[in-house]
């Protein structure tokens, strides 16, 4: 009997230790390392063409993979890239299944109930896509339909600047960026709502459609980061560490044209690059 107490006891302690392991002891023991992204938010985060994960966040994420490798002294380390959604994501993150999130989020206080967030990555603004023979206005959209994306925060953020402006539409969330784009086109709806630099890689990518336009204001700030998990200091700082060094060394600019090809970083966010080069 005291045989088997004593096993019920290890076996207990062994189970509150691993759910107690920090995210870089996991990767130790695992030899892995999971990079949460999604496949539907270029060009941030999405399957190539040849269908392998690509895209900035991605790519600062790799980043992260290799300091991470080389920290731990592992002579491997298999990079695993588990998909999410907009509605799981965070889910992902605390459960452990991701180890890094690696996309398009934005930072909100909210949010940061849920999950811990790295240095910021990138600070775009939500725009809206029109057809050039449609509405060239965001109070002309009154009365028409605007897809926005489903459960992100540029969904709340279209529902508020249309209270804000007092004009009455409808909202139409729709599954991905490349839905609304159609459904634009079509003539479904009268405009889509989205961050701009999604909106402008949709109009700049090969075979894009040439009846479409963007407007030129910003109706919000979305800053983004890495979503890890809470509590975890070790790990937040290794990969505060990195993107502080790539800020700093200048490595991100290759890769920002990886992505954004010739396009320019705009000057907040060189801005932001410029305060997040922390020193050693």
């Amino acid at each position: 009997m005291r045989v088997v107490f004593s096993v019920i006891v290890a076996a207990l302690l062994f189970i509150s230790e691993t759910a107690a392991a920090g995210t870089l002891d996991r990767v130790r023991a695992a030899g892995v390392f999971k990079i949460g992204y999604r496949t539907d938010a270029p060009p941030f985060s999405y399957n190539s063409e040849i269908g392998e994960p690509a895209g900035y966040i991605v790519d600062l994420c790799r980043e992260v993979a290799a300091a991470a490798k080389q920290e731990l002294d592992l002579k491997d380390l298999k990079v695993e890239y588990v998909t999410v959604t907009a509605e799981d994501r965070f889910d992902a993150v605390k459960s452990g299944r991701v180890d890094l999130l690696c996309e398009a989020t934005s930072v909100t206080l909210a949010r940061r109930r849920l999950v811990d967030f790295s240095l910021m990555t990138f600070i775009d603004g939500a725009s809206v896509m029109v057809r050039s023979d449609g509405p060239q206005s965001f109070k002309a959209l009154a009365g028409h339909k605007i897809g926005v994306h489903a459960g992100t925060t540029t969904e709340d953020e279209l529902r508020r600047t249309l209270a804000d402006l007092k004009v009455e539409a409808d909202v139409v969330p729709v599954a991905d960026h490349a839905d609304g784009v159609k459904r634009l086109e079509s003539g479904e709806l009268a405009a889509y709502f989205a961050d701009r630099a999604i909106l402008t890689y949709l109009l700049l990518g090969e075979g894009a459609p040439k009846t479409l336009r963007i407007s030129k204001e910003y109706f919000t700030r979305e800053p983004y980061a890495l979503a890890l998990a809470r509590g975890d200091d070790d790990f937040r700082f290794m990969v505060d560490r990195t993107l502080a060094r790539l800020y700093r060394g200048g490595a991100i600019g290759a890769i920002f044209a990886r992505s954004f090809g010739k396009a320019k970083a705009s000057e907040i966010l060189q801005t932001l690059y410029a305060i997040n080069a922390l020193p050693e």
